[in-house]
């Protein structure tokens, strides 16, 4: 007895199997001719390369030197972050020691663009002007700087940003303190530059109160 089906089936496997065959055969045949290797083993790239470095380093900055400029630090904002960015500034030589004089200097560097190179480099700033500062007023805490503008109605990283550069120099008050008033009739207010505070500027920094009055 002839069973139809068995006889008939085993040819359409064998073409089955062949037209399988010959299509993995091209598929490799394929991947070969690209020039990749298939691989078990994982590849470890290491991390992807940073497109905002935050660093100056072998690359020029600074202005040409001219009669009476000085080096000087202001924090700029890179990567969501504050980092120092050294610059020279043109300071007159009665300003040396003189707390004003170097906070003028200082919100000028500021509030000025950055350079092509700290540009390059991922760096901002969020200080904008008119900005200026004048000295405090009587019954005020030793040290106060005012402000032009109230400094709790600053955009909060401009405020780190000016709080941070003035606390590394002369301008800041003793312990480190920058004390700061705005134009109005609002008692000045303390401030510290915390690593914190440079790495989220965004937040709220930490004061320092009350202050005795002078």
């Amino acid at each position: 007895m002839t069973i139809r089906g068995v006889r008939s089936a085993a040819p359409a496997r064998l073409r089955r199997g062949a037209v399988t065959f010959a299509g993995a055969v091209l598929a490799a045949a394929a991947v070969g001719g690209c020039g990749i290797r298939t691989t078990s083993v994982p590849v470890d790239a290491g991390p992807a390369p940073s497109r905002v470095p935050c660093s100056l380093a072998g690359k020029e900055t600074a202005t040409p030197a001219e009669p009476g400029a000085v080096p000087v630090r202001v924090y700029l904002v890179c990567a969501s972050g504050l980092e120092a960015v050294d610059r020279t500034a043109t300071v007159s030589e009665k300003a040396a020691g003189n707390r004003i004089l170097v906070a003028r200097a200082l919100l000028d560097q500021l509030q000025a663009e950055p350079s092509a190179a700290e540009r390059e480099a991922g760096f901002a700033t969020d200080v904008r002007g008119p900005l200026t500062v004048a000295p405090g007023r009587e019954g005020d805490p030793e040290g106060t700087l005012r402000l032009n503008r109230q400094p709790e109605d600053l955009p909060p990283v401009a405020l780190a940003q000016i709080v941070c550069t003035l606390a590394d120099s002369e301008a800041a008050a003793d312990g480190g303190t920058v004390v700061l008033g705005g134009p109005g009739e609002y008692a000045p207010r303390g401030y510290r530059c915390t690593d914190a505070a440079k790495e989220r500027p965004e937040t709220v920094l930490p004061t320092v109160g009350p202050l005795p009055a002078s």
